[in-house]
């Protein structure tokens, strides 16, 4: 891929739907991650970000509304923040926490590593970690490097050292993770099977890609067939026993008909008995635990092999 160099995923081969397992014998893991990052562009978090009605509305009323529906179904969600945001948003943050849920780190500013050397990218990522566990006390399990609207290119913010990076941290996770639609390790080096679990997301299962009103884009809104994918997908994946991951995000899905359709929603998923719905660092564990990479990991050499004047 010439626009990332050396940026890699996976080789490993999927597990089947059967040799899944999940706890207490559910037969679906379900996930919900509040991305809390007001990014817009590739430089990440700016002053005018933080200062937008999206910011006004969304870390307030909006993630009130958030908050109120997960304590209405019981469910636990992460939270995914960039570093930047943590000390101005302390409260929420520690509020989310007191309620059960997990807080992820989103980035440093959710900006677009790509173009950083390995040591700046290393020095934000310790920064971020910093200020994200100097409000929570506690180190984060998570590294989230999610799209936003105007990305180019699916696999979110993430640059060729990320993964090398997050390796050789105390992170248990990243996310996102686009090879697979249940936990997988990411390899960020075939000989010695450096690696990081990476957690499973589906652009189609982000609320971003489908509430684009009053966002620059097709100023329509589609929070009906947001709700009507959600259903059918959540279908889809308890029929085979895998993993089912939403991204929400409060300055979007807090209005109105979107609010309800996610009550709706929330509340079918928490009267499913037979799915397992938990954090990130909940699945993650699990994961490390059940198919533990020095016996589950499985790769071979890659086919793929670049060409002269190739656009992959």
């Amino acid at each position: 891929m010439p626009w990332k160099d050396d940026y890699t995923t996976s080789d490993e081969i999927a597990r089947a739907d059967g040799d899944i397992a999940w706890p207490d014998g559910k037969g679906c893991c379900v996930t919900i991650t509040v991305d809390l990052s007001l990014a817009s562009q590739a430089e990440g978090l700016t002053e005018r970000d933080l200062r937008g009605d999206r910011a006004v509305f969304g870390m307030n009323e909006g993630l009130d509304s958030v908050l109120s529906l997960l304590a209405k179904h019981g469910l636990k969600a992460t939270f995914a923040t960039p570093g930047v945001m943590a000390s101005t948003y302390a409260g929420r943050l520690r509020e989310a926490q007191a309620a059960g849920h997990e807080i992820a780190v989103h980035g440093f500013k959710h900006e677009d590593v790509a173009g950083l050397s390995r040591d700046e990218e290393a020095a934000r990522m310790a920064a971020a970690t910093d200020l994200v566990a100097s409000v929570t006390g506690k180190t984060p399990a998570g590294w989230y490097s999610l799209p936003r609207q105007s990305d180019p290119f699916a696999v979110g913010t993430v640059s060729a050292h990320t993964i090398d990076l997050l390796a050789e941290s105390d992170y248990l996770y990243f996310c996102p993770g686009l090879a697979d639609d249940a936990p997988y390790y990411w390899v960020a080096d075939y000989a010695s099977r450096k690696r990081i679990l990476a957690m499973p997301y589906y652009f189609h299962f982000d609320d971003q890609f489908f509430l684009m009103f009053p966002s620059r884009g097709t100023g329509l809104e589609h929070a009906d067939g947001l709700y009507q994918n959600w259903m059918a997908e959540l279908t889809a994946q308890r029929a085979r026993g895998r993993h089912f991951s939403m991204v929400l995000h409060p300055y979007a899905i807090a209005w109105c008909n979107r609010s309800r359709k996610l009550d709706q929603f929330l509340g079918h998923i928490a009267g499913c008995d037979d799915l397992w719905v938990t954090t990130s660092e909940g699945c993650s564990r699990h994961w490390l635990k059940t198919y533990p990479a020095e016996e589950t990991l499985r790769l071979e050499p890659s086919v793929w092999r670049d060409h002269e004047g190739s656009l992959s």
